[in-house]
């Protein structure tokens, strides 16, 4: 395989190491976030297009470009389109051919499978009863996808809030995954 093979193991260690570094990112701004979402770019692509972006990026992102060429370099999106959910930002998401990857954020609560059962069917009770259960676990996914290419999850738990404590693996939120590789797809 060539290292420009999307399916190459460079592939996915570049991906490996931008959802890493895009949860890290996100986590030094705290908990209570809204959704966020990056564009993932090749670093050289990225240079060869646009030169004057090496006086912002950092010496060893510049050095790791030029070795790697898979490395990839996150861009965070502002001015999303309003959504009523993440599924409703993630379906009116597309991408040009020039980015090759998207990495998600999102925040969620979770609960054992007994106490989702007895989960109230009205929203507001609904939340009322989430926000308030003694064994909810907080988390935050970061979920990274190449175009065509792997994916990579990372999850942190309020409860183990440290970089040592994350969770990470190409499929660990199998839905979330489909979603943002349909972002890609719609392109």
């Amino acid at each position: 395989m060539s290292t420009g093979d999307v399916t190459s193991p460079e592939a996915g260690t570049a991906l490996a190491y931008a959802v890493r570094e895009v949860e890290r990112h996100v986590a030094a701004a705290g908990w209570d976030a809204p959704a966020r979402v990056f564009a993932l770019v090749r670093t050289s692509a990225a240079l060869a297009a646009e030169p004057s972006l090496e006086a912002q990026l950092a010496p060893d992102v510049l050095a790791a470009a030029k070795t790697t060429p898979w490395h990839l370099t996150s861009v965070e999106q502002e001015d999303l389109p309003q959504a009523g959910d993440l599924e409703e930002l993630l379906a009116g998401l597309g991408w040009p051919p020039t980015v090759d990857g998207a990495v998600v954020t999102v925040e969620r609560i979770l609960l054992p499978p007994a106490a989702e059962a007895e989960m109230p069917d009205d929203p507001d009770t609904a939340l009322t009863y989430l926000m308030g259960h003694p064994d909810r676990s907080d988390v935050r996914l970061a979920v990274g996808v190449l175009r065509g290419g792997p994916s990579w999850c990372a999850v942190r738990t309020r409860v183990f809030d440290s970089d040592g404590d994350v969770a990470q693996g190409p499929l660990v939120v199998p839905s979330l995954v489909a979603a943002v590789r349909a972002t890609l797809d719609a392109s």
